[in-house]
C-alpha cells in the first residue's frame, strides 16, 4: 500500500521540488503572471477535463454533496480556534482548514483503494470542495469588491457546468473536450513548481507551525466527516470515501489564493508542504481502517 501511495505523491514532491532548485540557483519566476494564468485558464480547463466524463446519479450525488458541504463549513468553524491556537490570522488558516486535495491527490488514492464502485463519491466530495472553493475562496481572498470577484472568476462557470453535464449524463462536444484536456495539461505542474519556489524561503519555525498544523487537522477532519456521514446515513463506502477525502492534505490551491490575496502565502506553502509530506504515514494507516 505504501508503494502504490508514494507512486501517487511522488509527482506532487517532484515538482515543488523542482520549483525549490529553480529559485535556489537563481533563475527569475513569475509568479504573479503564473498565478493568473493558473487561474483563469489551467483551473477551469482542469475542472472540465476531470468531471465532464464521470457519471453519477442524482440521488448519490445530493447526499454526498450535503455531507462534503456540512462537514466543510464545520471545519472553517474550527478554523476559528485553531487561528487562536496557532496565533494566526483567521484568514490565512481557514482555507487550509477547509479545502484539502481532494482533486489531483485524493482521486487516484480514492480510485486505488475503493475502486471504480467508489470513484463516484470521490467525484462528488471533490466537485463540493472545489465549489466552495473557488466561490467562498475567491471572494475571500479578494482585495477589491468580492462579489465582483466571483463573478470574474471563470472555474466557478467552468463548475457549473460540470455539474450540469453530470447530473445530465451529457458529454462535451469532441472538439471542447480534447481542447480543455490540452489546456488543463499545465495546471497542475505549475501549481507544484510554484509551490517549491515559495517553500525556498520557508523558514524552520514555520515547518514546525506547519506540522503542528497537520497534527490537529486530520483527527479533527476524520471525525468531523465520519459523523456526520452517520447523522445523514450514506452507505459505508461513501462515508469512508468521505472520511479519506477530507483528510487529504491541504491543496496547492489555497496557496495559489493566498499569494493572490498576499496573506502570507510562504507560510501557507508549508502547510501545503508539511501536510502532504506526513501523508506518506498516516494516510496508508488511514486507509487500512477505512477499507
Amino acid at each position: 500500500m505504501l508503494v502504490e501511495l508514494f507512486a501517487v505523491m511522488a509527482p506532487v514532491l517532484a515538482g515543488a521540488g523542482l520549483g525549490f532548485v529553480w529559485v535556489r540557483r537563481g533563475h527569475p519566476y513569475p509568479i504573479e503572471f503564473v498565478t493568473r494564468l493558473v487561474f483563469n485558464i489551467g483551473t477551469p480547463s482542469l475542472v472540465l477535463a476531470s468531471l465532464a466524463g464521470a457519471s453519477i446519479d442524482a440521488h448519490t450525488f445530493g447526499r454526498t454533496m450535503l455531507a462534503t458541504a456540512l462537514v466543510i463549513s464545520l471545519m472553517g468553524v474550527a478554523a476559528f480556534a485553531m487561528a487562536r491556537l496557532l496565533r494566526r490570522d483567521w484568514r490565512v488558516i481557514l482555507a487550509p482548514m477547509m479545502y484539502p486535495n481532494t482533486g489531483n491527490m485524493g482521486l487516484p488514492v480514492v480510485l486505488y483503494a475503493f475502486g471504480s464502485a467508489g470513484f463516484a463519491y470521490g467525484i462528488t466530495v471533490m466537485v463540493t470542495v472545489s465549489l466552495f472553493q473557488f466561490t467562498i475562496g475567491a471572494m475571500l481572498s479578494s482585495q477589491g469588491n468580492p462579489l465582483k470577484t466571483l463573478v470574474k472568476t471563470p472555474t466557478v462557470y467552468a463548475i457549473l457546468i460540470s455539474m450540469t453535464l453530470l447530473l445530465t449524463d451529457t458529454a462535451l462536444p469532441a472538439w471542447i473536450a480534447n481542447t480543455v484536456d490540452l489546456m488543463s495539461g499545465f495546471t497542475v505542474p505549475l501549481m507544484l513548481i510554484t509551490l517549491g519556489v515559495s517553500l525556498a524561503s520557508i523558514q524552520v519555525k514555520s515547518l514546525r507551525s506547519g506540522l503542528g498544523f497537520t497534527l490537529l487537522r486530520i483527527p479533527l477532519a476524520a471525525g468531523t466527516a465520519w459523523v456526520v456521514a452517520g447523522l445523514l446515513g450514506l452507505p459505508p463506502l461513501a462515508q469512508s470515501i468521505l472520511v479519506v477525502q477530507m483528510c487529504m492534505p491541504v491543496a496547492v490551491f489555497n496557496y495559489l489564493f493566498a499569494q493572490r490575496a498576499q496573506r502570507e502565502p510562504a507560510y501557507v506553502a508549508s502547510l501545503v508542504f508539511c501536510s502532504t509530506l506526513l501523508a506518506l504515514f498516516y494516510l496508508p494507516a488511514l486507509l487500512a481502517l477505512m477499507m
